[in-house]
């Protein structure tokens, strides 16, 4: 599970593959305003946690994620599910497609991907 700051650092590697603290202080400044050193405490926090790893490129550590997108999104929907919904991934699903902020576009969405999902692959 990671914070809401130190998914926002991880999004930036993601997208960059690599940065410096410097690199990722720009990205994040406007919106966090956060120093240049709590910055780099949370990578020290996330290297040891085995989230990111860094290499050093002219005295500048230049950082990178260890884990995926997916890998996150996986991870903090499961411990989502299991925190709020004691596991049940269909009263999740319940939760998600009567909430009022639930598009009509986007329950056909929802509809078409279950049904993808449900389709048997072709060839077996």
């Amino acid at each position: 599970n990671l914070t809401a700051l130190q998914l926002s650092i991880v999004r930036v590697l993601w997208e960059r593959g690599e940065a410096t603290v410097t690199d990722i202080w720009e990205a994040l400044h406007d919106e966090r305003g956060l120093a240049q050193t709590t910055l780099a405490t949370m990578l020290s926090r996330l290297e040891r946690r085995g989230v990111v790893t860094h290499r050093t490129q002219q005295r500048q550590f230049v950082y990178r994620a260890l884990v995926t997108e997916a890998e996150v999104q996986h991870s903090m929907v499961s411990e989502l599910t299991s925190r709020l919904f004691e596991g049940d991934v269909s009263a999740l699903v319940n939760h998600l497609i009567t909430a009022q902020d639930v598009s009509p576009g986007d329950r056909q969405r929802i509809r078409d991907m279950l049904n993808a999902a449900s389709l048997p692959e072709k060839g077996k």
